[in-house]
This record gives C-alpha cells, sequence and structure tokens, in this order.
C-alpha cells in the first residue's frame, strides 16, 4: 500500500510508538534485542486509554491484548481471531477503526505500535513519533523505516537511566512539520 492508495484522514493524530537501535532494528525473531524496564513503563504510560493498531506479528510476540487499549491487530490472513483484539485486514480499516474509536473515548490519539511493515505503512500518516532511541547497533531482523529529519520536530529528549549493563538510551519525541 502506498500513500497514494490511501485516503485515510484521521480526527485524531496518529502517533507511531517504537524503540530502536542506532541501526533502526527493533526486533529480532519476535523479540525486543534488549531489557528496558524504565522503557516498558514509558510504553505503558503513552500508551494507555488509547487505540492500539499492530501486526499479527506484534500480537503475537506479546501474546495477549494489553489491557485498557482498545487493541487492533492488521492481518491479511482472513481466518485470524484473537480474544479481546478487533482485526482489521488492511492498515486503512484499522485506522480508521481506531479514531473512531479515539473519537468516541475522547483519546488524545492513535498509538502504532509495531511491527516494521506496519510502522512502514503507518509513518505517512503519523504526527507524531515516540522513539526509544538505544545506544546500540544489533543483528535482527525487523526494522524501523527510513524518515528524513528534515521532515520533523525534536520537541522532547529525556535521558534514559540504564541499569548496569544495560545500553545507553534516551525517549525523544518528534513531531511531524507542517508543509503550509
Amino acid at each position: 500500500m502506498t500513500p497514494s492508495e490511501n485516503t485515510f484522514e484521521s480526527l485524531v493524530p496518529v502517533a507511531m510508538i517504537v524503540a530502536m537501535a542506532k541501526n533502526r532494528i527493533i526486533g529480532v525473531d519476535g523479540k525486543l534485542p534488549w531489557y528496558l524496564p524504565e522503557d516498558l513503563k514509558f510504553f505503558k504510560r503513552m500508551t494507555q486509554a488509547k487505540p492500539l493498531v499492530m501486526g499479527r506479528k506484534t500480537y503475537a510476540s506479546i501474546g495477549k491484548p494489553l489491557p485498557n487499549r482498545l487493541n487492533i491487530v492488521v492481518t491479511r490472513d482472513t481466518s485470524f481471531q484473537a480474544a479481546g483484539t478487533r482485526v482489521c485486514h488492511d492498515l486503512s480499516a484499522a485506522l480508521e477503526l481506531a479514531d473512531q474509536q479515539a473519537t468516541i473515548e475522547a483519546a488524545e490519539e492513535i498509538m502504532v505500535m509495531g511491527g516494521g511493515e506496519i510502522y512502514r505503512q503507518a509513518l505517512p500518516f503519523a504526527q507524531r513519533l515516540y522513539i526509544t532511541e538505544v545506544d546500540i547497533d544489533v543483528d535482527g531482523d525487523a526494522a524501523f523505516p527510513e524518515f528524513s529529519l528534515d521532515d520533523w520536530r525534536e520537541v522532547q529528549r529525556v535521558a534514559g537511566k540504564p541499569a548496569e549493563g544495560q545500553p545507553r538510551y534516551d525517549f525523544v519525541v518528534y513531531e511531524r512539520l507542517t508543509t503550509d
């Protein structure tokens, strides 16, 4: 799907949340390549009471719906079902459902939480990026898509507090620059 094929326009801002290495890696074999408890707390805090959009593989890596959030799983598999989730068969339908729910519940934004292909498809619609920038290069099989910092403005950067043996990381928020 390319942005020109999609006419989705949200009433509620679309945001993406991700932890990624310097080389853009976000996962290996369906798991995070690091364990950063502070990042998991950040993720929970930023996504509470907001609709979540995720791919089937991301859902499978979690193994259950996340509480206090509408969990929307995107998959081409028309037979896929998972208790406690809503299933959509393309990103556009998932974003429309999330937008409707966010409007009803007065959520401040829709949260796209991966994986790599869902991020790639959703990036053109995102107005905000919550990125935990992990200061390492790792091998992996899932990556966050390339994006130009010329299109984004950094609005917040907070240094993480890594425990001994953990890599350094920052919590960074970017907002898309408008092209008016």
